[in-house]
């Protein structure tokens, strides 16, 4: 089953007559990155959240915002506390300036309040493992939920796959077809060079078969092809599994790649041409897309 890396996931709780709120934000990424933004009060946390995240999920930039609000019912939370050493800076600075510069007037509290960072929100003193329990309820609400998500955006994703996939298929199977004929028709307007340039004289057989059995063999793409539709099998079975796929569909889709270049280099066809090119645009696209998968 295809996983998309984006997604959202939004649950509320209660904990010690407070709020929980835990909202979580996916993009794509090429490994797993998990970034908290949480009260301090609950730094002690830290890892064994992003643990759980880590258990749920393999591939992805997460961002979880947890915020602690009262309940309305409750004692409010801490009040906030003044940053005394960084007020003292502020003052000294605007003294100096005022100094330096020669300018009038005194340093008010008026000018002291347009500076951010001078107060310090109140944390409460509650020991955070206490609202782990609750917290871990919340969190795991919000896993789910960004799941979901993430599970509804790859089945569309999977299936726009599927329908690319099939397409390239439907381009092998003309490749396949249309290989013998080249041959056949490299040998007649070979045999057709021939007789204009010697004017009617007997054609040698014998070289002119040697000359179509090397080019049979230059421009041979038999092995290419079989390999490219065991790709094309093992893609179907990678959008059918269970477990994260993104890192192996991409290698999967590079390995096709090299053999449908291989496929354009070798074949001399005008035919084949348009067909390889129009398989290496399905999979540009192929590739593009598989980027925002789990």
């Amino acid at each position: 089953m295809i996983r998309s890396m984006t997604g959202f996931g939004r649950e509320e709780g209660a904990a010690a007559g407070r709020r929980i709120l835990v909202e979580m934000k996916s993009l794509n990424h090429r490994y797993l990155e998990v970034s908290l933004r949480m009260p301090a009060a609950l730094s002690p946390l830290e890892t064994e959240i992003k643990k759980r995240i880590g258990e749920r999920f393999s591939r992805g930039k997460i961002e979880a915002v947890i915020r602690l609000e009262s309940d309305g019912q409750h004692e409010e939370a801490p009040a906030p506390t003044l940053n005394v050493p960084l007020l003292r800076r502020y003052w000294a600075l605007l003294t100096r300036i005022k100094t330096e510069l020669n300018l009038p007037g005194e340093v008010t509290l008026e000018m002291m309040m347009r500076f951010p960072d001078l107060f310090v929100p109140g944390e409460t003193e509650e020991n955070p493992q206490s609202l782990w329990a609750d917290l871990e309820k919340t969190l795991l609400r919000a896993m789910e939920s960004l799941a979901a998500m993430r599970t509804a955006e790859g089945e569309a994703l999977g299936r726009d796959l599927a329908a690319r996939m099939e397409t390239i298929a439907g381009l092998l199977d003309d490749i396949r077809r249309r290989s013998p004929a080249v041959v056949r028709e490299y040998r007649q307007r070979l045999a057709e060079r021939v007789r204009e340039l010697t004017q009617g004289m007997a054609i040698d057989e014998a070289r002119l078969h040697q000359e179509v059995a090397i080019l049979a063999e230059k421009s041979d793409i038999a092995e290419e092809v079989v390999r490219l539709e065991s790709h094309i099998g093992q893609f179907g079975e990678f959008l059918a599994a269970e477990e994260a796929v993104g890192r192996k569909l991409d290698f999967l889709i590079q390995e096709m790649n090299r053999e449908i270049n291989t496929i354009g280099s070798k074949s001399q066809d005008g035919e084949i041409a348009r067909q390889v090119i129009e398989i290496k645009s399905e999979l540009a696209k192929l590739r593009e897309q598989i980027q925002n998968v789990e």
